[in-house]
């Protein structure tokens, strides 16, 4: 049985169908293979039990977008989350599941613009997923309508009773419809849990999954502080520093994951990516090599790497710290399997530490602060693994076939002399301090100075280069631009930067985050059905610097539309 056809046999539409072999879904989890089929019933409310990365959102997300009408503009499910950085996520993760289909998805959260939210919200959207306060917040002002709520989902109930959300939950409960259907989704069922259930859900039936343990004992967990701009020198240390380096490298975005990889070969590991972009050939080839370990790095994103088990991985690397306690708890617990051990490493900026801190917390975690090795040590390391190398051939006796080459060098030169050579012929390389370049430890200053060069240059570590199929002719402005990115894939207009306009097209600057995010959002909707906006494969050095709050050009020489682009830098 093929794996769309174990999804198939859940009983999903075709679109949805389409949707998991986009995302290369190898097989149903457990509470997917629980919960889908009752959700497509279309009967009873549910609550299921179960822990952390164990697929909920694709077990209530594909259901749901199978049982409500595209393109109404009227909210048919309301998700409610504990935390803003799960909303994005999952509202992010059930986009992807639309599968064609023209249903509007909208996070709510606090620390968002009103504004936007009620712009879109009076726009119209199917679906909303919100944080409890700021759902509450928007009923009060009569900018939230439920009367055609069809489904109503509680993630992580629990830890919403932690956070003292409870009441608002209540609260939100009773002002939406009677009829509607109810899933609670709760890692533990504390008593007031329960009570929620029997009070606000009709008749329900109960699904609990045992979870996928996290083997503290066998996972050594730490973490390093490193400037963004320093995280793949990094990473090469620490792929140096081991032996055997087995590992899945973890980014957040598509476009960072071949970035990184690219790199990776560049530097001379044996890496691939996997991302939700790749073909399900493609996919299978990467992962057949991984498994064979003809490539020993696999930088994934946590969506493409859904599904994937290997149980002899030395290490879990989070190049891109996890949006959340679930993630780093799925992630992690890839490594430590089958009675090995295991270490996860997280890279975090100072200005990430206290997001870390919270992942800890929640995720009952114990992670310590390790240094990254020095040079002078990586060498030394290197020199004391070959010699140890050379020892193991001579003792095995497995060095016959060569020994005419050394009788013959042996005849001209001393030993000594024969030995270094080939060290060097064999080793140069491996011992050169120049490989490496300086990392710098972390500071207030530098974070800030850092920050300020990121935002403006797509050469900085975390920004890229979009370009835009609008320009003066379609009557657009940097204001204007700013504002439709923002409306439309609801992203804060201070992270979009260096906004240059010419006569065809635009670029702009934002985060690997947000990038694709906008790309995916304006797909399909430029010219003749082409994407509207792409990432630039090339900087424009000589473009016109553009006053972003008048929109107005300084004085410059435009470059005519078409000319050539240089080559754009990759810097990690």
């Amino acid at each position: 049985m093929s794996n769309l056809e174990k999804f198939e046999k859940l009983g999903l539409s075709e679109k949805s169908l389409l949707a998991i072999s986009k995302k290369g879904f190898e097989e149903p989890s457990p509470i997917q293979k629980l919960t889908i089929p009752l959700l497509l019933k279309n009967e009873k409310d549910i609550v299921g039990q179960a822990q952390t990365g164990t697929g909920k959102t694709a077990a209530f997300g594909l259901p749901i977008m199978d049982n409500i009408i595209d393109n109404t503009g009227k909210i048919q499910a309301l998700v409610l989350a504990p935390t803003r950085e799960l909303a994005v996520q999952v509202a992010e993760e059930m986009n992807s599941y639309r599968g064609g289909r023209s249903i509007g998805i909208l996070p709510v959260y606090g620390g968002q613009s009103y504004d936007q939210q009620f712009r879109r919200l009076k726009k119209g959207v199917e679906i909303v997923v919100g944080t409890p306060g700021r759902l509450i917040d928007h009923l009060n002002r009569g900018t939230l309508k439920l009367d055609d709520l069809k489904f109503m989902v509680l993630d992580e109930a629990d830890e919403m009773l932690n956070m003292g959300f409870i009441e608002d939950i209540e609260l939100i409960l009773s002002q939406t419809p009677a009829e509607k259907r109810v899933l609670l989704f709760s890692a533990t069922m504390p008593k007031r849990i329960v009570q929620l259930a029997e009070k606000f859900m009709g008749e329900y039936e109960v699904i609990k999954v045992q979870s996928e343990q996290l083997t503290v004992d066998l996972t050594d967990q730490i973490y390093f502080e490193v400037r963004a701009s320093d995280k793949f020198e990094a990473l090469c240390r620490i792929i140096d520093m081991e032996k055997k380096f087995y590992a899945l490298v973890f980014c957040r975005t598509k476009l960072k994951t071949d970035h990184l990889a690219s790199a990776l070969l560049d530097r001379g590991y044996d890496a691939a990516a996997l991302h939700g972009d790749l073909s399900q050939a493609q996919r299978e080839r990467i992962l057949n090599q991984f498994k064979k370990k003809r490539v020993n790095i696999l930088v994934a994103t946590d969506v493409a790497a859904r599904g994937i088990d290997i149980i002899n991985l030395t290490h879990v690397l989070n190049y891109s710290i996890p949006q959340d306690p679930e993630s780093y708890v799925h992630r992690i617990g890839r490594t430590g399997r089958a009675g090995k051990q295991g270490t996860a490493i997280t890279f975090i900026t100072p200005s990430e530490y206290r997001k870390l801190m919270q992942i800890q917390h929640m995720s009952k975690s114990e992670i310590r602060k390790e240094s990254l090795p020095k040079v002078k040590h990586l060498i030394k390391l290197k020199r004391n693994r070959i010699v140890a190398e050379i020892n193991e051939i001579i003792e095995a006796g497995s060095y016959d076939e060569n020994m005419h080459i050394a009788n013959e060098l042996l005849a001209k030169y001393p030993p000594d002399q024969v030995i270094s050579a080939l060290l060097t012929h064999a080793y140069k390389d491996e011992f050169s301090t120049d490989k490496y370049t300086e990392i710098h430890v972390p500071s207030k200053k530098h974070k800030t100075t850092t920050r300020r060069r990121s935002d403006n240059s797509p050469d900085q570590e975390g920004i890229t280069r979009l370009f835009i199929a609008l320009g003066r002719k379609d009557k657009m402005d940097p204001l204007k631009l700013v504002k439709l990115i923002q409306e439309e894939a609801m992203v804060d207009q201070h992270l979009i930067r260096n906004v240059e306009i010419y006569d065809n097209f635009s670029f702009a600057n934002v985060p690997f985050e947000e990038a694709e995010h906008i790309i995916e959002i304006f797909r399909g909707r430029g010219r003749d059905k082409k994407p509207l906006i792409v990432e630039a494969k090339g900087k424009s050095e000589s473009a016109p610097k553009k006053n972003l709050r008048s929109g107005a050009p300084r004085k410059s020489n435009d470059r005519k539309s078409g000319s050539g682009k240089p080559r754009r830098k990759k810097r990690y």
